[in-house]
């Protein structure tokens, strides 16, 4: 099993997107990593060499942000602005939408499962 920056890289799958399993790597960076060491982007993760592997690995850590150090760069950035109070620092802080997005309706995925309030009405049935 290929591992690069602390990622199982998939076997089965052509190296192209298999680069993109690794936080910080899409499939554009991944082409120009790949363009860089001189390999070809359809071949299997399973058949790649060791000494490509290594090309890899060491254009990864060595040119780009990966996983946990581009983890702790976001969060950092997202309490920086929480700390100098900036509106999206505050939006970051209740979990809202950060970007401009409508509230009222949609944004459901962060405001949560939606809750409905009856109209307190009894239902003809249990007058009775």
């Amino acid at each position: 099993m290929v591992r690069i920056a602390g990622v199982n890289i998939p076997e089965e799958k052509r190296i192209i997107i298999a680069l993109t399993y690794i936080k910080g790597i899409g499939k554009s960076l991944s082409k120009r990593i790949l363009s860089k060491s001189k390999i070809d982007e359809n071949i299997k993760a399973k058949d790649i060499k060791d000494k490509q592997i290594e090309q890899i690995r060491k254009i990864v850590e060595q040119e780009n942000k990966v996983e946990g150090d581009l983890r702790v760069e976001v969060t950092n950035n997202i309490k920086r602005l929480r700390n100098i109070g900036s509106y999206r620092g505050s939006r970051h802080a209740r979990s809202l939408p950060v970007r401009g997005q409508r509230t009222k309706t949609n944004a459901r995925t962060k405001r949560g499962k939606k809750v409905t309030v009856g109209s307190g009405r009894i239902k003809a049935a249990e007058k009775t």
